[in-house]
């Protein structure tokens, strides 16, 4: 069954095209990596599959996520956790860590006079912040936190609805290399049988071993896909990003550098 397919997608803003004829499609359970420089459209097709911009609407612009077209979008908010960086601000509040990530079950921002807190939840949230370590930090307002330690518990917000769709847009961007080694190893336990993992990233060793195909995205196109060791070599990253790149990989993490 499919998660999801985009076909024919086409974004404008101010009379530019930050995505142009875009078609893209992956199966339940299928792991993709989409790198590219900046300003390709990487985030902004990672928006249109979540629907969270809509592209143009032509004749030949089509989309479906687990197999339906259309969605009530609280229904689809629970079966897609997504984490990217335009999250910072938006969840930068006094609510603690705990709350955020227990209101994850209901896809607020915190709680109203409406929502029904279970023991369970709380219970739910206390395993996925255990997940990202950041356990003993739970009961700290967000704005206290760093921007490392606020990724972690977006992720573990994200997390918490046990999707079937996991959207991480530069998920452990502000973590020092040890800390993104931890969440990489997290996000690898994420990766189920039956659950499709989206990573955009600039950085490569954030690309988890299961990861099962790559996307180049260049100036709002999709310009190739393959397997990591298609895609991840020397003279194809060197032609993506217009300038010598090399690559490393030791015990199928890669790295780049120019």
């Amino acid at each position: 069954m499919e998660a999801f397919t985009i076909e024919h997608a086409d974004v404008r803003r101010d009379g530019k095209y930050i995505l142009s004829d875009v078609s893209i499609k992956a199966d339940i359970g299928e792991r993709l990596a989409i790198i590219g420089p900046n300003g390709a459209g990487k985030s902004t097709l990672v928006d249109v599959i979540d629907r969270r911009i809509y592209p143009l609407a032509t004749d030949h612009y089509r989309s479906s996520l687990f197999g339906e077209e259309r969605w009530i979008v609280s229904e689809l908010r629970m079966k897609i956790g997504h984490v990217s960086p335009g999250q910072d601000e938006f969840f930068r509040t006094t609510y603690t860590a705990r709350e955020i990530v227990a209101s994850g079950l209901h896809a607020s921002l915190g709680f109203d006079f409406h929502h029904q807190i279970a023991p369970e939840d709380w219970e739910r949230a206390d395993e996925e912040l255990e997940k990202v370590s950041m356990l003993e930090k739970k009961d700290r307002t967000m704005n206290t936190l760093s921007t490392g330690e606020m990724r972690r518990v977006l992720l573990a917000r994200a997390a918490i609805t046990r999707p079937s769709m996991l959207l991480l847009d530069e998920a452990t961007a502000g973590l020092d290399f040890p800390s993104r080694a931890d969440l990489r190893n997290t996000i690898q336990n994420y990766a189920t049988e039956n659950r499709t993992i989206v990573m955009v990233t600039h950085e490569l060793s954030e690309i988890i071993p299961a990861i099962d195909r790559i996307i180049l995205m260049k100036d709002g196109k999709i310009v190739a896909e393959g397997t990591k060791k298609e895609m991840l070599r020397d003279e194809v990253l060197s032609e993506l990003y217009s300038r010598h790149v090399y690559v490393a990989e030791a015990d199928g993490i890669y790295t780049a550098f120019c």
